[in-house]
């Protein structure tokens, strides 16, 4: 089969889509399949183009020996005119990348953002392909809980374009439970439309290894109980909490050190609270990297960190920045509630704290530190965990032949049903 994969980010960007999708197109071409790819000229997570692929408009190049397909866009971070131009940029250049494809049989349009959507649409109808609509992140649900957009016509507008792709997409996909719940029961997309394909991890990457001497020596991290958050840095993540819970964890355990590697909207901002109180000796900020970076770090960590607001949106989250150090045979703390402490705690993988708790926070590190013993056992659940359920080879196969029951049950024609609403 062929299929064209529709995505405003791909690597070589750094982020949780970035790297989910790069897994699944390999792992479609490992399984026989041809994939292309539409995207934007990379410029997350910094907001600027990088550096060799500045001064055109379109570029065709290959990635694993993909055929990738960029298009300019405006590149803009944070919230507010900017980042808009940022999306609706993509959605007017992207035509230009769409008509150098093959026509394909499979459309995969990820979202966010939602806009994408609209071409997944028009293109599934031209090439006479089937629509399978991703949802990574429910829009416009998510803008509106995080304060970023006002209820008003914008939201109104959006709402309405986010069921008319539903419509008219032959499959929509949810990459957790709980937004294959929302889908079903509020958004009233038909069950036999949603598919359900949750984050996985590289296994063979991200696995136990002896720590890499020469980075701790180069990050100054000798001596250190290194405590990880890999990933986006943003409003969702609320990482304040983790601030102040190295606070309270400096007065008796000086040793700890915070390793935040990442950007994003609100690391300028984070940066300059960790200097305003004083905390430059205990929390540490990387600059994002590629997968491998990241999994070398993983070598030096005493545990993983994720975080999330406490927010009724996140019920349905299952970061997937809890993956790796899982993987990698690390305990998970994670400071959220939802869908993500219930994988962790079925695992047994790691400690589950209340959403911006600082000192249940400080609490569960300093007991993964004063009981090696402990961590090592949840460090091995995790491992065990990742490699059953969690890789690529384990999730995409099944997924895939799902998808290839239903559309031989559903004819084409009558393949994109409307919703209830």
């Amino acid at each position: 089969m062929r299929w064209v994969v529709l995505t405003q980010y791909f690597s070589p960007e750094i982020g949780a889509p970035q790297v989910r999708l790069g897994a699944m197109v390999r792992e479609l071409v490992r399984l026989g399949h041809d994939v292309e790819v539409v995207t934007a000229l990379p410029n997350y997570p910094t907001g600027r183009i990088l550096e060799e692929y500045r001064g055109g408009f379109y570029r065709r190049d290959s990635w694993h020996g993909i055929t990738v397909h960029r298009v300019w866009l405006y590149p803009s971070l944070g919230v507010g005119f900017g980042r808009m131009a940022n999306y609706l940029s993509f959605v007017l250049t992207l035509p230009f990348g769409l008509m150098r494809a093959t026509r394909p049989d499979f459309v995969f349009a990820e979202s966010p953002p939602l806009f994408q959507g609209i071409h997944g649409v028009l293109m599934s109808r031209l090439w006479r392909a089937r629509l399978i609509f991703n949802v990574a992140d429910l829009w416009p649900d998510s803008v509106r809980e995080l304060g970023i957009l006002r209820d008003g016509l914008t939201l109104r507008l959006a709402a309405r374009l986010e069921r008319w792709i539903y419509r008219h997409a032959h499959f929509v996909n949810a990459v957790t439970e709980g937004i294959r719940s929302t889908l079903i029961n509020q958004k009233a997309v038909p069950a036999e439309k949603v598919l359900f394909l949750p984050n996985g991890v590289d296994t063979e990457l991200f696995a136990p290894r002896e720590p890499n001497r020469e980075l701790r020596r180069t990050l100054g991290l000798d001596g250190r109980k290194v405590l990880l958050y890999a990933g986006t840095v943003s409003v969702a993540q609320r990482l304040d909490v983790a601030l102040d819970a190295m606070e309270i964890l400096r007065r008796d355990h000086p040793d700890v050190v915070l390793v935040l590697m990442g950007d994003g909207s609100d690391k300028a901002r984070l940066q300059r609270e960790a200097g305003r109180r004083g905390l430059d000796d205990v929390v540490i900020f990387l600059e994002p990297g590629p997968p491998e970076s990241v999994a070398q770090l993983y070598t030096l960590a005493h545990a993983g960190f994720a975080s999330l607001r406490d927010l009724p949106l996140f019920d349905g989250a299952r970061p997937s920045k809890i993956l790796p150090p899982m993987a990698a045979g690390r305990p998970v703390i994670y400071s959220g509630a939802g869908e993500g402490a219930r994988v962790i705690e079925r695992a047994k993988a790691g400690i589950v704290v209340p959403p911006e708790n600082a000192v249940r926070l400080a609490e569960a590190v300093r007991r993964l530190i004063e009981d090696p013993a402990y961590a090592s056992q949840l460090g091995r659940n995790a491992r065990q965990f990742a490699e059953r359920e969690c890789g690529w080879d384990k999730l995409i196969p099944p997924w895939v032949d799902a998808l290839m029951e239903r559309c031989a049950a559903k004819p084409k024609s009558t393949a994109a049903t409307r919703t209830g609403r």
